[in-house]
């Protein structure tokens, strides 16, 4: 099974496990439980797994997003950090937003408290509690096959839609958005028969080539619409019954920017107004995109929230884009795809992450190495190759984006995005580890390089209350290396040196392409020349990983295996933690992620991962800071989260990911904040981390 329910094993409580993502949350009671099996069906929201369990009181350890509702479902109170509200005798429904979704079912007088610290829920007496755990964990409910003709892949590519679990404004929230089917090439196109593809009224017209089918794609699954062929000379457009009148309304796609651009408009438009419309339903929270955008827009939200998709769509078109632009969060993914047949089968992961979709626009060019051993030792450093120079490698360059991430799906490697593969795709969803801890692995094969061994062993597994088995390894021998790389674990932290032969070990050089299979889930080859040797370990079963181009100075790959390991600690996803990482360096643009830079190794505390910038100005004599938060979509969420941040006003949400404020705090204020949580900083341009900085150094 998925989940499971058991007694806290060090406090009175129930411990919670997702064993395949690898989540786990504690919830407190006041005596000791014996979880029982319960029917999932008594909770109002879809539950993978119950128990029920006896208890007076339930405490979380942290503050989450927290929804009390009647037993109609209607929401009566929405916990912020200050609540203190007693509930009359009736049955309640609450739902939290904790690693896993996890909702309680309880019948009775409740009082609800809350800080900043955590959430507390009382009752009169003993009363009986169900818990219900849902994961994130999805799997594609079918696999559909196509031929290289376009217009079979735009029939596969309109089944996508059937993965929605709902047409309404909800669907904008990440777990209402399933995984979408898998697509093959094949003979023949075959669609099986138990695919639902929701009746939205919405089409897409498109002339039949597969890098416009290719591109729509999101959009065709978040609108549920069908991609039409058209073999006329018009443009393409979205075509919708917007009314029951069955009249039609018509959007052009190819605007002034271009196809490319305008469906990317068109796609964060309409999701960023659902995220807005959706208040009017069963989340009626103050959001900060909505208040920026309400008197601008000319919506009535209230009445919008009721309307077909169709017609939401067209009364959200109506606005022009640059309106609510200053609103979208920013984006969590662009893919350059080439649109050849075989790079169909990557389309339905790049919908699951909702990502924006281009063909290349690239100029290629060649990185050289960043200097040889040879050229350095006179300053008392070196690199990580074992050769002492490096070949140059020809890269692909795309062009840029205003993404946290992007990636590259095509020939050689890119230079400033990820390198992007359909195996570490399935590999994501072959996923089946449920082991009892955290495993994590530390690999140094070279003595000089201690420094960033000793921090990684420090540093991995120094979470309370998740379970950690870090095991470091010391210069290994090959066999050695090979049964490390073998172990089922979550990560791998490989410091030493990489050449063309492969890893260098105590007896020689361990080649990854000669491995049959590989354990670790993700990884860091923090050494010269990585690239390869990477690609091997996600073609022998990895997910994702961060790898180097070329020969990376010693000093400087410490710095940014410093930074990679903090963050991967906190819980940032591998595309997250490297965007920071490598600022720190000179030789950070030499790193690149590999596979799926979704990978992260553990759950973050508050459920998203924040830098904290703070901006001190030039008048010394003030008490007040500009503080800016910029937030990143962990792991298991995806764009449409939404948080609510300590920083500033604590009872208004933002949706994830993007710059949010600044804030003005005083020193006091601002070391409340950061007492909260361990968060990496940039003060002043300069990075550091919460539980390290003194505040009255500003």
């Amino acid at each position: 099974m998925t989940l499971s329910f058991e007694a806290a094993p060090e406090r009175t409580g129930l411990e919670i496990r997702d064993r395949i993502e690898r989540r786990t949350y504690t919830i407190g009671t006041s005596e000791s439980v014996s979880p029982t099996p319960t029917d999932a069906d008594e909770f109002r929201f879809p539950v993978d797994d119950a128990v029920a369990l006896t208890t007076e009181t339930v405490t979380l350890p942290t503050f989450v997003a927290a929804y009390v509702r009647d037993e109609a479902g209607r929401m009566l109170l929405e916990v912020g950090s200050e609540t203190d509200r007693r509930l009359p005798a009736g049955r309640y429904s609450v739902e939290l937003c904790a690693p896993m979704k996890l909702y309680l079912a309880v019948e009775g007088p409740m009082r609800v408290t809350a800080t900043a610290d955590g959430i507390r829920f009382e009752f009169d007496s003993a009363t009986t509690v169900g818990v219900g755990a849902r994961s994130h964990h999805e799997r594609p409910a079918a696999t559909v096959t196509t031929t290289e003709d376009p217009r079979d892949v735009m029939a596969a590519l309109s089944t996508l839609g059937s993965a929605l679990k709902t047409t309404s404004p909800e669907r904008s929230f990440p777990t209402l958005r399933g995984h979408p089917p898998l697509v093959e090439l094949g003979d023949e196109l075959s669609i099986p028969d138990g695919l639902d593809v929701p009746e939205t009224g919405v089409r897409i017209e498109l002339p039949p080539e597969r890098g416009r089918a290719y591109v729509a794609a999101p959009l065709a699954f978040y609108l549920g619409a069908e991609l039409v062929p058209v073999e006329d000379a018009s443009a393409p457009r979205i075509v919708a019954d917007a009314n029951a009148s069955s009249e039609t309304f018509a959007y052009d796609l190819d605007g002034p920017k271009g196809f490319e651009e305008e469906v990317a408009r068109v796609l964060k438009q309409t999701f960023l107004l659902d995220c807005v419309t959706r208040t009017e339903g069963y989340y009626p929270v103050q959001l900060h995109e909505r208040e920026e955008i309400e008197s601008e827009v000319g919506l009535d939200f209230a009445a919008l929230y009721d309307r077909s998709l169709a017609e939401r769509l067209e009364a959200y078109l109506s606005v022009p884009f640059e309106v609510v632009e200053d609103q979208i969060p920013t984006w969590k993914l662009t893919t350059h795809v080439e649109p050849t047949p075989e790079n169909v089968a990557t389309v339905p992961f790049l919908v699951d992450d909702l990502a924006v979709i281009r063909t290349p626009a690239a100029r290629r060019t060649t990185r050289r190495a960043t200097a040889t051993s040879g050229e350095l030792v006179r300053d008392g450093d070196f690199t990580r190759s074992s050769s002492g120079s490096s070949d140059a490698r020809p890269v692909v360059e795309p062009e840029g984006t205003d993404s946290v991430e992007q990636a590259w799906i095509g020939d050689r490697a890119p230079v400033d995005a990820s390198k992007a593969t359909p195996t570490a795709f399935r590999n994501r969803l072959k996923q089946e580890t449920e082991a009892e801890d955290i495993e994590i692995s530390v690999v140094c094969n070279d003595t000089a390089m201690d420094e960033e061994r000793d921090i990684a062993a420090e540093v991995y597994g120094s979470r309370e209350n998740l379970p950690f088995d870090v095991t470091v390894h010391r210069d290994l021998r090959t066999d050695e290396l090979r049964e490390v790389l073998a172990e089922e674990t979550a990560f791998l932290h490989y410091i030493g040196h990489i050449d063309g032969s492969g890893f260098e070990c105590a007896d020689g050089h361990l080649d990854a392409a000669e491995l049959d299979s590989v354990g670790a889930e993700a990884f860091v080859l923090n050494a010269c020349q990585s690239y390869e040797q990477g690609m091997e370990l996600i073609d022998a079963g990895s997910v994702g990983g961060v790898v180097t181009l070329s020969d990376v100075i010693n000093s400087g790959a410490v710095r940014v295996g410093k930074t990679m390991v903090r963050l991967l600690n906190r819980g940032f996803p591998l595309r997250a933690a490297l965007a920071i990482a490598r600022d720190r360096s000179i030789v950070g643009d030499q790193y690149i992620v590999v596979g799926d830079g979704n990978v992260d190794v553990v759950q973050t505390e508050s459920n998203v991962a924040m830098l904290c910038v703070v901006e001190t100005g030039d008048d010394e004599a003030t008490d007040g800071f500009d503080v800016t938060l910029k937030s990143y979509p962990s792991g298991q969420g995806g764009m449409g989260g939404f948080f609510a941040s300590q920083f500033g006003d604590s009872d208004r949400y933002h949706l994830t990911s993007g710059k949010h404020g600044p804030y003005s705090m005083t020193k006091e204020e601002l070391r409340k904040t950061l007492a909260l949580e361990n968060i990496p900083m940039e003060v002043d341009g300069e990075f550091t981390w919460s539980n390290e900085f003194d505040v009255d150094r500003l």
